[in-house]
């Protein structure tokens, strides 16, 4: 039997109130001008790469794009400096996901809630996946990874080019014309899943966490996941071998990993249910340092990934 620590990984505490105002001493009162540092562009504070991949496409040259995450690093984890937080505050708009980055949400909340994109707004959520054990934080009721579907992220990509439209009206033309461009991109990406997962042997996949909710409701697949929302959240034993029993029971010949966490529950889950591979399907959270990939690509390779393990014709 798998045995593991029970010990939960803590939400990390959002900066102390002395960071908070240091931030605001930092002489960055201005309510968007744009100009700071940004030659005369529209200054877009991205919270992770899904978001910032959107501004960067459909912004192109008239924007500056400022990332919270650092390439390669785990969005989940993300503390912000003071100088981040007032980017935060000086930026012309704001993109993230909330219920991803607890520090973004507090910023945005404090500093830019009338300059910010949410793309929770903009699509419909899922519950959050209820592994009927507490992780050791609280979160939203709701599932975070909606950029995980090719077929809510078209509707995103609209919701940020509108933003940026409202944000710099002079170059709103220039915007649309690229988020255009842009969604029939992603919904060709859609229609592959779709063709792609039409028919196949199995539709279980089981996942480091919980991060692909969404592509298996658009796809007509089952997630198991064996974290939730937090990627390092350590699963109980008792959870670990309900994991061990659905696995097998489905089928299941693979256990996907991700590209930014850990590996080792789930190889040992692997291992445990017998006759199981492990192989990485990525929840596109970040891209590492020097990689040509991007979003598009990154999804198709998971598709390429998922129909073998999944046994699709």
């Amino acid at each position: 039997m798998l045995t593991f620590s029970s010990s939960r990984r803590a939400r990390r505490r959002a900066l102390p109130l002395t960071a908070i105002a240091l931030a605001g001493a930092l002489g960055l009162s201005a309510c968007g001008s744009g100009d700071g540092g940004s030659g005369g562009r529209t200054k877009v504070v991205a919270s992770f790469y899904p978001m910032a991949w959107l501004a960067e496409r459909i912004g192109g040259d008239t924007v500056k794009v400022e990332t919270l995450t650092k390439p390669g690093a785990e969005p989940h984890d993300l503390e912000l400096t003071p100088r981040q937080i007032a980017d935060v505050q000086s930026a012309d708009l704001t993109l993230y996901i909330k219920g991803v980055q607890p520090a973004v949400d507090d910023a945005v909340d404090k500093r830019a809630k009338h300059k910010s994109f949410d793309a929770v707004t903009a699509v419909k959520t899922l519950p959050a996946h209820d592994l009927g054990e507490e992780e050791g934080h609280d979160h939203a009721d709701y599932d975070p990874h909606v950029w995980v579907d090719p077929g809510r992220m078209a509707a995103i990509a609209k919701g940020v080019g509108d933003h940026l439209a409202t944000a710099d009206p002079d170059h709103a033309a220039d915007y649309r014309t690229r988020t255009d461009a842009l969604v029939k991109q992603i919904s060709a990406l859609d229609t592959a899943f779709q063709d792609g997962l039409k028919t196949c042997k199995r539709r279980t996949i089981v996942t480091s966490h919980a991060a692909f909710g969404y592509l298996a409701d658009h796809y007509g697949l089952t997630q198991v996941p064996i974290a939730g929302v937090d990627p390092n959240a350590e699963p109980s034993p008792k959870r670990l071998a309900q994991l061990t029993d659905q696995v097998r029971s489905s089928g299941a010949t693979t256990v996907f990993t991700e590209t930014l966490v850990s590996p080792k529950v789930a190889d040992a889950l692997a291992r445990e249910a017998g006759g199981v591979k492990t192989a990485v399907l990525d929840p596109v959270e970040g891209v590492k340092p020097g990689s040509s990939d991007d979003y598009l690509s990154i999804l198709r390779h998971d598709l390429d990934i998922l129909r073998p393990a999944l046994e699709c014709s």
